[in-house]
């Protein structure tokens, strides 16, 4: 009885997942599609300059949203939803507001120090972006809670419809009627002088958009600040900020190190920094997957957390979770020759150079997976505090590696710091876990599968350095993806099975 209730929990998160994933995962692809334009579009000089803007709004995020996400849906488990939504709104309105004008003032000192003296408008579409990107946390986390996945999706999906859609059109409609010297409307909307800062105004609509479509979930908002419930909010929360900031610092610090501790010039750093990024986003089968999983397993671990199977629960989600991973790590470094036209390589074939750092990245990206599932256990039993120390010690391990080795291995230093980094987060974070929240996870499993998605990853790159045709090694990633697909077959037929849909096909299987 209790295993029938865990697969059923467990089919629950999938169908939650699957909606996510339309969102999370197609839209994201679809956007990640804007890479091979952007990086077609500029050098790697410029597609730099755009990966510290970005993670510049990533850092801010944090500040902005300081751990709020997480708190709705703890306080909601114990508290009435509609008077945890007004008061979480309430508190990210005022701080949001502040810290917009806070920002805004010296916005051309903060260009001048991030080397963008020329560009301080491109600053300021991304302080606006992020607050107009805050204000709908709190929305997106309620559709989340209520279990409206299909909204959650649509919205996220016009979000990105239309950013690239702007992005196209600036880039390619105005822009190419521009200089061929069309006296049109669209060429009118264009302006040289502007440069990347289009790709932060396609954003800018796209989010404004974003709230605009997310106004019926404020039909019963009320500004209310319940003293009582914002005092525990930021208790819980306050390590929220640091596990965020340090996440942050851990997944962008690179960037801006490459820029100031890059041995060469500063455009040869800048080249550096977008060789690096362009390549870091052929990490995407991982890491959307990640997000996508996240979107449906937050609210769905607190949920499952009063039930008495749920850690048995959590044990058999991280079990499946490291098998799709380690599909999604072979899916991209034994196709790493199609993968790499997702750049803009024939124009710009200096992103090229950097191909050799993406098994690093994917690596590195399991180990965050994972450690995103073990990190259930301090949000649990409220020790975030202890989250926040493992955070900051992968954000030191991250600055610490970077800083000493970026002069000599250049952005191969950024790989290996991400790969340290998330390492010691993950064996910290499980040993920690054990002791205060026990889950019985399969490890010698998940050393199975991640040990022969390696094994088949330096199988095929033996054969890809003796300088076969590119037909030969794709054949030979095809045959040892479905020598692992097989593996799990094999491993885990009676779990899967279960599953409706595969069941219906083993039976179909079996008639004569």
């Amino acid at each position: 009885m209790a295993k029938e209730k865990e697969l059923a929990g467990i089919r629950q998160l999938a169908n939650q997942t699957i909606w996510y994933g339309l969102s999370n995962i197609v839209g994201r692809f679809i956007n990640y599609l804007l890479t091979p334009i952007l990086t077609y579009i500029y050098a790697s000089a410029d597609y730099g300059d755009i990966s510290i803007l970005f993670a510049t709004a990533a850092f801010l995020n944090i500040v902005f949203t300081y751990g709020m996400e997480t708190s709705y849906f703890r306080f909601t488990q114990t508290e009435e939803q509609q008077k945890v939504f007004n008061t979480t709104f309430s508190m990210l309105l005022i701080t949001t507001t502040t810290l917009l004008l806070l920002l805004l003032f010296p916005i051309q000192h903060i260009a001048d120090i991030m080397q963008l003296s020329t560009h301080p408008e491109w600053l300021i579409y991304v302080v606006v972006i992020v607050a107009l990107d805050t204000f709908a946390v709190i929305p997106f986390s309620k559709l989340r809670q209520d279990g409206k996945p299909k909204k959650f999706a649509a919205i996220k999906l016009l979000n990105i419809f239309i950013n690239m859609f702007f992005v196209i059109f600036f880039l390619y409609f105005c822009k190419e009627d521009y200089e061929s010297g069309k006296q049109t409307f669209f060429a009118s909307l264009y302006n040289p002088n502007i440069g990347i800062g289009y790709v932060f105004i396609a954003n800018l609509i796209a989010s404004a958009a974003t709230l605009l479509m997310l106004l019926k979930e404020f039909s019963h908002f009320e500004i209310s600040l319940n003293k009582k419930l914002i005092k525990e909010i930021f208790i819980y929360s306050t390590p929220l900020i640091i596990v965020g900031f340090g996440g942050i610092i851990n997944e962008t610090i690179d960037r801006f190190m490459i820029v100031y501790h890059f041995n060469g010039t500063s455009e040869e750093a800048r080249s550096a920094n977008g060789i690096y990024s362009a390549n870091y986003k052929l990490a995407v089968l991982i890491v959307l997957f990640i997000q996508t999983f996240r979107m449906g397993a937050e609210p769905y671990f607190f949920k499952q957390s009063t039930k008495d199977n749920a850690r048995a629960t959590y044990a058999r989600i991280m079990h499946f979770f490291i098998i799709v991973c380690s599909c999604c790590f072979l899916g991209v470094v034994l196709f790493l020759d199609i993968w790499k036209h997702f750049m803009g390589i024939n124009k710009h074939p200096e992103y090229l150079q950097g191909l050799f750092i993406v098994p690093i990245l994917m690596l590195a990206k399991i180990f965050l997976g994972i450690y995103y599932n073990l990190s259930v256990w301090y949000k649990l039993t409220n020790k975030t505090s202890i989250g926040a120390i493992i955070t900051l010690i992968g954000a030191a391990l991250t600055v610490l590696v970077n800083f000493l080795l970026i002069p000599y291995l250049g952005y191969l230093a950024c790989a290996i710091a991400t790969v340290v980094c998330y390492g010691s987060m993950m064996v910290i974070s499980y040993i920690q876990g054990q002791k205060h929240y026990a889950i019985p996870y399969d490890i010698k499993s998940a050393f199975f599968y991640i040990s022969i998605a390696l094994l088949f990853f330096i199988v095929h790159y033996g054969v890809r350095s003796l300088h076969v045709e590119v037909i030969w090694l794709h054949f030979l990633g095809t045959v040892l993806s479905l020598s692992y697909m097989l593996i799990v077959l094999k491993k885990e037929k009676k779990e899967l099975i279960k599953i409706p849909i595969l069941n219906r096909v083993y039976k179909s299987s079996l008639k004569p």
